[in-house]
């Protein structure tokens, strides 16, 4: 426990942050492998919300470790911190009446669960981009799957290291559909729980 400090309240609140922009704020969560489409989808869903109005920001494995996390490596517990510190930007961030969308493959469930559990109830969307390892390796858009063959990558998730798919995800995609349904599918679900204007 951090001693010496006191939560800081201030004056705005989320409700009138939310207010003021028109729509509520929420975590719209993608998890899967390398190369399952997370990034893909959650920039084309940033382009589909961004053109009704809402106000949001996409939040990137690769580009957090260029910054935030430039000092995490891809031990087991660094892992861990990464999605941490993830997890408490995007509270920050739904907090300031914004949409965020994430793109991290974030492999344990417990890990995902802590995140869901910082925000308010339903303000947590968890989206399981379902692409089946043939596919994301034939992807392989970094190459790091070639790597992990080969031996240079240990521990990478899907080869030697496990990826716990999520139990009850609130959006189940189909990896190896086309990105419009995709599209389609979350915002059937974001309009049916009120998050969107039908």
């Amino acid at each position: 426990m951090v001693q010496n400090i006191i939560w800081h309240s201030h004056v705005l609140e989320r409700a009138q942050r939310e207010h003021a922009n028109g729509h509520p704020a929420l975590v719209i969560w993608f998890t899967g492998l390398s190369g399952s489409g997370k990034s893909t989808l959650a920039g084309a869903l940033e382009q589909a919300l961004f053109s009704q109005g809402i106000k949001t920001y996409l939040l990137d494995g690769d580009n957090i470790r260029h910054g935030l996390c430039r000092d995490l490596g891809f031990s087991e517990r660094d892992r861990q911190e990464n999605i941490r510190r993830i997890g408490e930007v995007s509270k920050l961030m739904v907090d300031a009446g914004l949409v965020v969308l994430t793109a991290f493959i974030s492999p344990h469930r417990a890990e995902r669960q802590k995140v869901r559990e910082l925000m308010e109830k339903a303000q947590f969307i968890e989206v399981y981009v379902d692409t089946p390892l043939e596919i994301c390796e034939s992807r392989d858009p970094k190459g790091l799957y070639k790597k992990a063959r080969a031996g240079e990558l240990p521990d990478f998730t899907g080869i030697d290291a496990a990826y716990e798919a999520p139990d009850r995800p609130d959006v189940h995609l189909d990896g190896a559909q086309s990105i419009g349904a995709s599209i389609e599918k979350i915002l059937f679900v974001l309009k049916n729980r009120g998050f969107l204007l039908a």
